[in-house]
């Protein structure tokens, strides 16, 4: 629980607030950006202006209850109940956003994806009864895609509570995930359904991937986000295996067909048509091959 001792002073006054244990994953601005800001010179996230709208109380409390580090608190339990069953949140027809972030995944993304042959689960989010409750009532988890070690998270957990297969490119295994029920190996796309390409992307780690749903939605792990500035964006800084390795993967996807860019860290992306998504991605290669 978040601590009003350590209460952040940057924050605006008022019931809600981020205390010192925030650290900077970005979580709470994605989710409500009317209410939470980052300082720049505490690099942390902060109550920028109290909740005013019974909109904006639910979009904070959906950020309390995914806050990875529970560095938000609050003396308003408006809109607390409601955050609860909002999540998973929907994006796109049948495509999810989990919330209930991960500490040891500094706060990634996780996703949901809804489909009658079994529903499959992007990364894993924090194993939250509440959140498991919700997952079951939306069909379950037949499918764990985990598109790189670092976001890992509870994924022995969610094993366990659904019985899901879990996925990971043979590269990236580690001894958390020696026992991933398939681990695919090589550079070759591979298809784990008709409307389902796992595409091998190594740069940020030797194993990283991306899923490709029905050719409309690309989901990139830390391979490829978009800015708080709405363009498309890859990290150096953040680079752990090879950049150069990175700009090639990169290269690769303009072979195939998406509008969507649905990272685990950075902002969600979407382009007006594939061909824009495929120039934005272009554009993106030169800035990587320049940095």
């Amino acid at each position: 629980m978040a601590r009003p001792e350590d209460r952040l002073p940057e924050n605006a006054p008022g019931d809600y607030f981020v205390d010192r244990s925030c650290i900077d994953c970005d979580t709470c601005r994605q989710i409500a950006p009317a209410v939470f800001a980052r300082a720049p010179a505490v690099e942390r996230s902060v109550v920028a202006r109290q909740p005013a709208t019974p909109d904006e109380h639910l979009r904070a409390a959906m950020a309390l209850v995914s806050c990875p580090t529970a560095s938000i608190g609050t003396a308003d339990m408006q809109g607390m109940a409601a955050a609860v069953t909002a999540l998973p949140e929907p994006i796109d027809d049948d495509i999810y956003y989990c919330g209930y972030a991960s500490e040891s995944s500094y706060g990634a993304s996780s996703y949901l994806i809804r489909r009658p042959e079994g529903n499959v689960l992007v990364d894993s989010p924090r194993a939250a009864r509440p959140l498991f409750k919700r997952l079951r009532e939306l069909g379950g988890v037949r499918t764990l895609v985990l598109t790189h070690r670092d976001d890992v998270a509870d994924h022995r957990l969610f094993r366990d509570a659904f019985g899901c297969d879990r996925v990971i490119h043979e590269a990236d295994v580690e001894d958390d995930t020696a026992l991933a029920e398939v681990k695919i190996q090589g550079h070759a796309p591979v298809a784990l359904a008709p409307d389902l390409t796992l595409i091998p992307v190594p740069g940020h780690t030797r194993g990283s991937v991306a899923l490709l749903v029905r050719d409309r939605y690309l989901f990139t792990g830390d391979h490829l986000a978009s800015s708080e500035t709405g363009r498309l964006d890859a990290s150096r800084e953040v680079c752990w295996y090879s950049w150069e390795e990175q700009i090639r993967s990169m290269e690769r996807l303009l072979e195939h067909r998406f509008t969507w860019v649905l990272p685990g860290h950075g902002r969600r992306h979407r382009a007006a048509s594939e061909e824009a998504m495929r120039a934005e991605l272009a554009e993106l290669i030169v800035r990587m091959k320049r940095a």
